[in-house]
């Protein structure tokens, strides 16, 4: 008994020693964290930013011909409407925007906006600004290239007038307003005041020097439920792009954006964290459904099956590129979530034939129909003048013959290629686009696209979704285009070129970007 009495204490005195030690341990690392979170709040927020310009041109947005000006110059000048992060239109200096007619729109303006000079921003500077716009040589001119006219119906609402119907024409009121006032009895494109233009946006321009522009802080910015943390920007003016990225890999610059695929070339990749997103330009094959071979689904489908996108993207692009299963797979709301692409299935590219009464036969797909036996031979459309596109369709016409399908390569001079592409004369070509922000889908399903494709189920969603503005039903709607786009397969989308934003380490805050905003969140930004 004895000695489990002494046993007994023991055990208590050890589970006592332990329990202490779990105390003290655990007491210690409460001060730490609270040493840390009094250091931290006693850190100190670097409120001030460095971007850059290299071969900056003008301050004046609408004169300038510079992507970097354009970046830049949404942090000083407002649109009418602007785009989240995810590409859906929102209210900016337009507070509503509806379609009075299929060649007409009446926008309602913000009141209580003030340009930095303290004047009213009125309708008037609305119409000066796209009268500008239609006048020079502009990159937002494409904007406005269907606008026949602005009527003033007040102060604060405007009616824009088009020589034709545009769906989802508020996402082209995206370029940059200016005022009126300001330029009023000057040579716009050459005066002065050119250099410091009055604006109406979260920074102002503060000082204009030969090797930098310094913003600050607007503080007669309309949005009052906006706090911004940076207080000051600085731009610095380089002479080449070479120089821009160099001051970037040693530290002078805090956030650039580039689609250049060899940028890690210039800055290394360490030091800096980074984004990377799918560009605006998007690379697909449009198949001639006029087409004898064409024409047959089954024909369609066994080509998309065939092509292995990874390969092409790896072993062309060495991965610079993201491959892509629909026109609008860059991020937008309408086409989160969905894949339009067959994938690549070289067992159901030949089952998808046999199925239709195809026979491989002397190293080529054959079928005899009104006693004529055919094989599969189509001419493949490039822009010879594009290396990259060339060594593309060449990769293409490897993998297909590989599946017995024959191809011829057509390499077009920029003339003839651009023939064919308005005549329609080709069986599959090689394309391009650069994709506007706009979920309008015109080129691919409307009248005279570029696969001769016509489906009336798909023409009825077209018209439906052009004068709806319920998100719920074009979410279905568009949803819908995606499984026919997969199913039907008049198109084959590639890839699209990739789009990078490489920031300081020490930036702190939530960086969202995409190619038509790299400052999301810039509110809770600091250093």
């Amino acid at each position: 008994m004895k000695s489990n009495w002494i046993k007994y204490v023991f055990i208590i005195f050890i589970i006592s020693i332990l329990l202490f030690a779990i105390f003290k341990i655990r007491q210690e690392e409460e001060e730490k964290q609270q040493e840390l979170e009094h250091t931290a709040s006693q850190e100190e927020k670097v409120k001030e930013l460095t971007l850059g310009i290299a071969e900056f041109d003008t301050i004046n947005p609408i004169l300038s011909q510079h992507k970097n000006v354009q970046d830049i110059s949404k942090l000083i000048y407002d649109s009418l409407i602007t785009l989240t992060a995810d590409y859906k239109a929102e209210p900016c200096l337009a507070t509503e925007w509806a379609k009075q007619s299929d060649n007409s729109y009446l926008i309602k303006l913000r009141e209580n906006v003030k340009w930095t000079d303290a004047q009213r921003f009125t309708a008037e500077d609305v119409r000066f600004t796209i009268d500008r716009l239609k006048e020079v040589n502009s990159i937002y001119s494409y904007h406005v290239q269907y606008v026949t006219g602005v009527d003033i119906i007040d102060d604060y609402t405007v009616k824009i007038n088009l020589d034709r119907e545009i769906p989802f024409f508020e996402y082209q009121l995206t370029f940059p307003i200016l005022s009126r006032d300001y330029y009023q009895a000057e040579d716009f494109v050459n005066t002065e005041k050119n250099k410091s233009p009055v604006s109406t946006g979260k920074y102002k321009i503060a000082d204009v020097q030969p090797s930098f522009i310094v913003l600050e802080k607007n503080a007669g910015w309309w949005n009052k439920q906006v706090n911004l943390t940076i207080e000051k920007i600085t731009v610095n003016l380089y002479s080449s792009i070479g120089e821009l990225y160099n001051s970037f890999k040693i530290g002078n610059i805090d956030l650039i954006a580039t689609t250049n695929d060899n940028l890690q070339e210039y800055i290394g990749t360490i030091g800096y964290s980074a984004k990377e997103l799918k560009g605006r330009e998007h690379t697909f094959l449009a198949l001639n459904t006029q087409n004898y071979f064409l024409s047959k689904q089954e024909v369609r489908r066994a080509i998309a099956y065939s092509i292995d996108k990874e390969n092409i993207v790896s072993s062309i692009f060495h991965n610079k590129s993201f491959i892509s299963s629909f026109p609008l797979d860059y991020g937008s709301w309408l086409s989160q979530g969905q894949d339009a692409s067959s994938g690549y299935n070289l067992e159901q590219a030949k089952q998808v034939l046999v199925d239709n009464g195809w026979g491989y036969r002397s190293g080529t797909w054959q079928k005899t129909e009104n006693r004529k036996t055919q094989a599969i031979i189509l001419n493949l459309l490039v822009r010879a003048s594009d290396d990259s596109k060339v060594a593309v369709a060449e990769n293409l016409k490897q993998q297909w013959e590989n599946q017995g399908i024959k191809i011829n390569i057509v390499q077009a001079s920029n003339e003839q290629y651009n023939n064919s592409m308005n005549t329609k004369k080709y069986d599959i070509a090689l394309c391009s686009m650069t994709l506007s922000p706009s979920p309008n889908l015109t080129t691919y399903f409307g009248e005279g696209n570029l696969a001769n494709y016509s489906n009336e189920e798909v023409s009825s969603i077209m018209n439906e979704v052009k004068n709806t503005t319920d998100e719920q039903i074009l979410k279905e709607k568009y949803a819908r285009l995606s499984e026919i786009y997969k199913n039907d397969i008049p198109y084959i989308s590639l890839y699209n070129n990739k789009y990078m934003v490489a920031y300081n380490s020490g930036l702190v805050g939530e960086i969202t970007p995409n190619w038509f905003y790299q400052f999301y969140g810039i509110e809770g930004w600091y250093k």
